[in-house]
């Protein structure tokens, strides 16, 4: 069956989606989706967007774009298929978010009120009231965890610096070795783990972008340890692995 689509633009991707998804004439797989199986490929598609930002790969950029612009689509289409809403309705409530959000450019205000302070306002126009309320459960662990924090701490939920935190750490290190089951130790290791992003903040310190460059660094290390070895890694006791990891963490 053909279809007749749009030359360019949103609109084009837009029709390109209803075929995909008409009930007689479109694709099997893409017919079969819906927001929880599609959710994880957003995801992802965010994650490589930000990657390809981070190499400085303008033409990877361009296409991650267009595959994250493409999930968009897919969820508002899934969403106009159950009644809830288009992607006009998408387009047009972030539209009229951005121009609620900055009133001195698009209104009579000659300073902005602050962006914090006008997302504020609109939690507080919300059912939950909470300093913590519509914080993405699905954000990457660490993220999480530093947003929950900064949160609290707007409304005087904070350590007054440094210290605080970083003596937690100890503390939960120490119920670490305290505990009893693995339960227990899981508990106790989360609560360390959010402990290091809370002493992260305080130094004012990017925890999700910390790890990221501290795996990078394992990786480039691993590597030329697997390079300079003399023969298969399983083969070697721990001080020949250390030897090589200390040579790595000099030569790269």
């Amino acid at each position: 069956m053909q279809h007749d689509l749009p030359l360019r633009g949103l609109s084009r991707l837009v029709a390109i989606m209803r075929a995909l998804r008409d009930p007689d004439s479109g694709c099997a797989w893409d017919k079969e989706q819906t927001f929880e199986t599609i959710a994880p490929y957003t995801i992802e598609e965010a994650y490589e967007v930000a990657d390809a930002i981070e190499r400085g790969d303008m033409a990877e950029l361009k296409d991650e774009l267009g595959d994250l612009q493409l999930q968009v689509v897919y969820h508002a289409r899934i969403a106009e298929e159950r009644g809830a809403f288009s992607i006009e309705d998408v387009l047009e409530g972030i539209s009229a978010k951005m121009i609620r959000r900055h009133p001195h450019i698009f209104g009579e205000e000659k300073e902005s009120p602050g962006w914090e302070a006008l997302k504020a306002a609109e939690r507080g126009e919300r059912e939950d009231k909470s300093a913590l309320a519509h914080v993405a459960k699905a954000l990457p662990a660490l993220k999480r965890a530093e947003k929950l924090q900064k949160r609290a701490a707007r409304v005087g939920f904070d350590w007054p610096d440094a210290s605080g935190p970083r003596a937690k750490i100890d503390e939960e290190l120490a119920e670490i070795d305290q505990a009893m089951t693995q339960e227990e130790r899981a508990a106790e290791l989360g609560d360390l783990l959010f402990s290091v992003v809370n002493y992260a903040r305080h130094l004012d310190i990017d925890p999700e972008a910390a790890l990221r460059e501290a795996a990078q660094r394992f990786e480039t290390r691993f590597r030329k340890v697997e390079e300079i070895a003399e023969r298969p890694l399983d083969q070697m006791n721990i001080d020949e692995l250390e030897t090589h990891w200390q040579r790595a963490k000099r030569e790269v």
